[in-house]
């Protein structure tokens, strides 16, 4: 007869399997987007003939449903298509910064940062070196997923400590701690981009720029740091015991003469670089202040912040790489920026079809109407504040584990509950919201197998254990995801309390 933890593990199994099933059915996201703008175009028909309408609580204009299915709307989509996709932020903004970062990432600069990061820090500090050199990972796409994660099971091993606790401290900082940062990472001017499409459809002139949440992503990355490192040593190392594996010890690889040298170069030209750049607006009469009122946030730096971010990557991965020769000619740059380039080839096919989702949404009225209707319906049942942040966190979390592009939830959310935020009393600033989806984007990557790197992860967890299934890697990272969900709400609510700044030009509330 089956014990009872044997019947629960056998359920929670069954519960798994269910989901990977189900995820595995669902369309591919450029084929959910397509969906919905046709599902839009059918509900602004609805809504015209149904006289779907809303009173806008600052002009008091009625504003009405616009049919898309009307010759109007027809003659909009037709002549708009390109314009849609062509202006859509995001696209512009990843496609700047990917020149920056291909320079980076193609020389090498990322990898090595990664393993001198965790190499030279000392013993007691490994497991947080990992969990930071995890968070740091998110300037490059790829890079920690593919290098940091089986480069955490390594180093465990090598120290006599079990693979996958080493594992688990570089999957919560690559992963778990996705909405966390030290710097400006590729995914803030994505989700930016979005924030600001959305906020425009209540504020026309609003700008969201890519370092809204900066001070609360710097802050969220100590807080990453320490919860990861205490639950790994506290609760998953104990739980997991000492290592009775066959897979053999791996020495790790010091950098050689010629990495140290690169690294020293890489580091000086950066220091250079921001140098420069804090020149630019840090003097009174600074070049890149606003000519006429001197401001630092609504300046000719923030509007251009893109470009400081590719050259923030550029420089030193070139002085890197023609130090390391990984750069040889003008030849070698190119071919960088052209291979970080095609692997944007998907995110380019499924921009196209969200801004058609969201440019539609915004053109039929459905979105400021819904969120009219919603912020009234909040504020009548009470439900506003500290409680509808929490919520907006824990939905986030749940929908994340059924769909793992941040960017393309993001885009289905932002339209509806960005300005929905807006229009309450008192009206939220869209890097709020935007605060609260990414915390609840980031706790639940971990246990879903949605996420498109789960099954590397259970790769390189079999590489230990053969029996390492899906059940082992969400088990063993369930208590990560709790503590950060609970942690990481409970520092968005103090924030908000305080009433700081999110990041530059980044209030909690709209002025």
């Amino acid at each position: 007869m089956k014990d009872k933890s044997t019947i629960k593990r056998s359920l929670f199994t069954r519960s798994l399997d269910a989901i990977e099933i189900i995820g595995n059915r669902l369309p591919h996201p450029a084929t959910i987007f397509a969906m919905l703008a046709l599902i839009v175009i059918a509900l602004s028909w609805i809504g015209h003939f149904s006289n779907m309408h809303a009173i806008h609580p600052v002009s008091g204009v009625e504003i009405h449903t616009k049919n898309l299915l009307s010759a109007d709307g027809i003659r909009w989509i037709y002549s708009n298509i390109l314009h849609n996709f062509l202006l859509f932020p995001p696209l512009g903004y990843v496609l700047v910064v990917m020149i920056g970062i291909g320079v980076a990432e193609g020389s090498g600069l990322f990898t090595l940062m990664i393993r001198a990061l965790v190499l030279k820090s000392p013993p007691k500090l490994i497991t947080a070196s990992i969990v930071a050199a995890g968070i740091i990972s998110h300037l490059a796409s790829e890079a920690g997923y593919v290098v940091l994660i089986p480069l955490g099971a390594l180093i465990f091993h090598a120290l006599g400590r079990h693979p996958m606790a080493g594992l688990a401290a570089a999957f919560v900082g690559v992963s778990g701690g996705f909405g966390s940062n030290f710097f400006i990472g590729s995914i803030d001017p994505v989700l930016a981009g979005i924030s600001e499409s959305a906020a425009k459809i209540i504020m026309p002139e609003i700008v969201v720029n890519p370092a809204v949440n900066y001070y609360f992503m710097f802050v969220s990355a100590i807080l990453v740091i320490i919860a990861g490192t205490w639950v790994t040593e506290k609760i998953v190392e104990p739980r997991l015991g000492k290592y009775e594996g066959s897979a053999p010890r791996v020495p790790i690889e010091k950098l050689t003469a010629i990495e140290k040298k690169g690294l020293n170069r890489a580091g000086i030209s950066l220091l250079i670089t921001l140098a420069a750049l804090a020149f630019s607006i840090i003097p009174e009469n600074g070049i890149f202040r606003h000519p006429e009122t001197g401001s630092i946030l609504h300046s000719p730096f923030f509007d251009g912040i893109i470009i400081g971010i590719l050259i923030f990557f550029f420089i030193p991965g070139l002085v890197y790489g023609i130090t390391t020769k990984s750069i040889k000619d003008d030849k070698d740059v190119v071919k960088h920026i052209t291979k970080s380039m095609s692997s944007m080839a998907g995110y380019i096919v499924l921009v196209f079809f969200a801004a058609q989702f969201v440019y539609f949404f915004n053109y039929s009225n459905l979105g400021l109407i819904l969120a009219i209707k919603g912020a009234t319906g909040l504020q009548d049942i009470g439900m506003t504040g500290i409680p509808l942040i929490v919520g907006f966190v824990f939905l986030s979390a749940f929908i994340n584990m059924f769909m793992g592009s941040a960017s393309a939830k993001w885009a289905i959310m932002a339209p509806v509950f960005i300005p929905m935020l807006m229009l309450i009393d008192p009206p939220y600033h869209p890097g709020l919201t935007q605060a609260a989806f990414r915390i609840g984007d980031s706790v639940t990557n971990l246990i879903t197998p949605m996420m498109s790197y789960f099954a590397l992860i259970v790769t390189f967890a079999q590489k230990y254990d053969e029996k390492n299934g899906i059940g082992t890697i969400i088990s063993t990272m369930i208590p990560y995801s709790v503590i950060l969900t609970i942690l990481w709400t409970l520092l968005l609510v103090l924030w908000m309390l305080t009433g700081l700044p999110l990041g530059p030009d980044g209030p909690i509330f709209i002025q």
